[in-house]
């Protein structure tokens, strides 16, 4: 096989049209091999001889794309000073752009003999491994162009890739479960109709199913063990593995790019698929183990887990923030995609014990030209000490809150809170965002997600029913902060399921009305169950796919009519903090951009806040006291809205407050179906408010009176005062 030397940049396998450099970096190694695959499995070596700044490289003039290939690094075996090189194992490049194949568990993935930890093996594990595959990187993007959505106007829709697209009977049953079936005119179609801005795709790196999983017959379905940070999963591809999920992935980023849709994913950098001290040898562990993973300093044998995965990446390293980097930057130049979702984030910021807000990481990001311009969304927490983070990530990130996601559940289940702490997190949890000088879009509102109840099963549900997980439903959380309505799971009592669609009805309508990014989980705009189960992880089955077929449209309608309310009307999406307080106005000074109201219709005051009344409140949003500019630089004004909730268990008369805040209004929703299409109420009237629902009412718009252009009203108008009914007219005097 001809080698030419090559060139220790990029990293990985990179084809220029007529021949592939590969490039990989180990620090600790004495000697790597490149090993290729025919198509048969017979494998060709090719020493690596070339080495530079701890990067070993080499060009084949005649590799195409299609290419399997491995590596085996030679080096030290010392697992309690952190080496754990063997080249018995066949290792998958971190750098690869495709993977083919998957992971095929035995005793030769294994860097020791099983039962004892500290041995060696030696199994030659090539047979059993997945490997990397050179791609073509041309693509015809047909003048793609990133839809950039401000965060002000963004709602995310959390969606699987498999789960969302499986059981859609208008994809071509060979395009299900695939990203071509996400580009599909009848998932695009449902997105554009719930006015959808984002679509954040669960993990699609490429990543391995555990073993104790699959003998359980169970899969890693959620996708949160990534082993390839660069490659898209292949199981998810309808064309092939041979570097055609490259291909199909960037056709389905242009579908959707074309529908005004962006592409944000839910990316894992946090920790790797190999695991702690007993996990397989497939990539990172034998190619540079001390470099790519935190080891515990007084015994390296073993590794500091601060994910509950077994490992976390080390990041402390450069050359591990060097793969992150690249990896991000790869993803949003030549995948195009919009931002990314980080995996317990927190990880990222521990360069040593506690979670630095300032660490290494996050100054990349801050100071790279292409990361620091696409969304970042950070989920807050990990299993470390000082773990929760919310609220102290930089200030272009913004955060999945989930104070928000606690509150509102509370708050719609009954149970007993301050209400400052609801009115907080439903004016963008300034509390948490505003001394970092970030705005309500730092805060990425949920009510629920991937891990935990669907909206459905958290209005049927007291208790979680994961059986089917085979760990004797000890797995997932216990506190889930739901209401079953009367009954636990199915029923067919009517005043039972009345209550329990009325409820999805109130989650969905205050995220929707809440200040702050909504994001919702896939098909709970559908009614979709899990039957109880709120940890899914493993079920790659009818449990956690959208069942397309039992849709409940009317909520479909009723999710994409809040989603045009609040597309509609700036008044719901503020990009700057509220700065009212709920303090008593003196009589004919200027309304505050945010009053809270009693239901007697006055104003709430301070000591109401901790008072404990708190199931019932309104809240009214001047449309004219908002301090922004569109992107035309024009003042944003709206209508005044005030917006009503009853969380108790009675109906609950509300007074509506004086015509200072309107002369009239308007009931645009009724989450309880009592007001529909009714006509204007007056300020001073009641409006019985039925237990558990939610009420939006806008400012009435009063007819434009007709206008007289004739000379003698033009006349009048200037003398200030009434044109006499002899005075010759132009115009007909309009009917009254």
């Amino acid at each position: 096989m001809q080698a030419w030397p090559g060139s220790s940049y990029p990293l990985g396998a990179t084809f220029d049209g007529n021949g592939t450099n590969f490039a990989l970096f180990s620090e600790g190694a004495e000697r790597v091999e490149l090993c290729l695959f025919g198509e048969r499995g017979r494998e060709t070596r090719v020493e690596l001889r070339d080495v530079d700044a701890y990067v070993w490289h080499a060009y084949l003039p005649n590799i195409q794309p299609g290419q399997r290939y491995g590596y085996r690094v030679y080096g030290p075996n010392d697992p309690e000073n952190g080496q754990r090189f063997n080249p018995n194992k066949l290792l998958l490049d971190p750098y690869a752009k495709a993977v083919d194949g998957q992971v095929q568990w035995g005793q030769s993935v294994f860097g020791y003999n099983f039962g004892d930890p500290d041995s060696r093996n030696d199994d030659d594990s090539a047979a059993a491994m997945m490997k990397g595959v050179v791609v073509n990187p041309f693509f015809d993007w047909s003048g793609d162009r990133q839809p950039k959505t401000p965060y002000a106007e963004s709602f995310i829709y959390e969606a699987h890739v498999k789960g969302l697209t499986q059981l859609n009977e208008h994809i071509p049953e060979e395009l299900r479960g695939s990203y071509s079936g996400i580009a599909h005119p009848a998932v695009i179609d449902h997105l554009q109709k719930l006015g959808v801005t984002a679509l954040e795709l669960m993990p699609v790196h490429q990543f391995v199913n555990d073993s104790t999983l699959q003998e359980k017959g169970l899969s890693n379905y959620w996708g949160y063990n990534t082993i390839a940070f660069f490659a898209p999963q292949n199981t998810y591809a309808s064309t092939g593995q041979h570097g055609q999920q490259v291909q199909e992935f960037k056709a389905m980023v242009r579908a959707l790019h074309a529908a005004g849709i962006e592409v944000i994913l839910d990316v894992v950098y946090n920790h790797t698929a190999e695991g702690n001290h007993m996990g397989p040898t497939l990539s990172m562990r034998g190619i540079d183990n001390e470099a790519y993973y935190r080891l515990e300093q007084d015994d390296k044998r073993y590794y500091t887990d601060y994910t509950g995965t077994g490992n976390s990446l080390n990041v402390g390293n450069p050359h591990t923030l060097q793969l992150i980097m690249d990896s991000l930057r790869y993803w949003v130049l030549e995948m195009h995609v919009d931002g990314f979702r980080f995996d317990l984030a927190s990880t990222l910021a521990r360069e040593f014990y506690e979670v630095d807000r300032l660490a290494t990481f996050f100054e990349l990001v801050q100071q790279d030209p292409v990361v620091s311009q696409v969304k970042l969304i950070a989920e807050p927490w990990d299993v470390g000490p000082g773990g929760y983070q919310v609220g102290n990530f930089p200030p272009q990130w913004t955060e999945w809150n989930g104070k928000y996601r606690d509150t509102v559940r509370d708050f719609w289940r009954g149970e007993p809170q301050a209400l400052g702490e609801f009115a907080s997190r439903l004016t963008g949890s300034a509390d948490l965002y505003e001394h970092s000088g970030r705005r309500p879009v730092a805060s990425i509102n949920f009510v629920t997600a991937h891990d935990g109840f669907t909206l459905r099963d958290l209005v049927s549900y007291n208790e979680k029913h994961n059986e089917a997980n085979g760990e004797d439903n000890n797995d997932g959380e216990s506190h889930n902060r739901s209401n079953n309505m009367g009954v636990e799971g199915p029923t067919d009592d009517a005043s039972v399921l009345a209550a329990r669609a009325r409820q999805q009805r109130n989650f969905i309508a205050t995220l929707m009305l809440s200040q702050g990014v909504p994001m919702l989980l896939h098909g709970d705009e559908m009614g979709r169950t899990q039957g109880g189960n709120n940890n899914g992880y493993a079920q790659d089955n009818e449990i956690t796919w959208v069942d397309w077929s039992t849709a409940d449209q009317p909520l479909i309608e009723f999710t994409a009519a809040l989603s045009r309310l609040r597309k509609e009307h700036p008044a719901f999406r503020r990009s700057r903090f509220f700065n009212g307080r709920p303090v008593k106005m003196e009589e004919g000074a200027p309304i505050p951009d945010v009053v809270w109201l009693r239901p007697d219709g006055s104003v709430m005051q301070p000591e109401d806040w901790e008072s404990g009344f708190g199931r019932a409140i309104g809240v009214f949003l001047n449309g004219r006291g908002i301090r922004e500019r569109d992107r035309r630089g024009e003042q944003i004004s709206d209508q005044h809205f005030i917006v009503l909730f009853n969380a108790g268990d009675d109906e609950v008369d509300f007074a509506l407050p004086d015509q200072k805040y309107s002369p009239e209004w308007d009931v645009l929703v009724d989450t309880a179906g009592a007001f529909a299409n009714t006509e204007p109420v007056l300020p001073g009237a009641t409006l019985p408010l039925a237990a558990k629902s939610l009420m939006v009412l806008c400012e009435h718009d009063l007819p434009e009176p007709e206008i007289d252009h004739s000379v003698a009203a033009s006349l009048t108008l200037n003398a200030g005062l009434t044109a006499p009914d002899d005075l010759p007219s132009q115009a007909p005097k309009p009917e009254l």
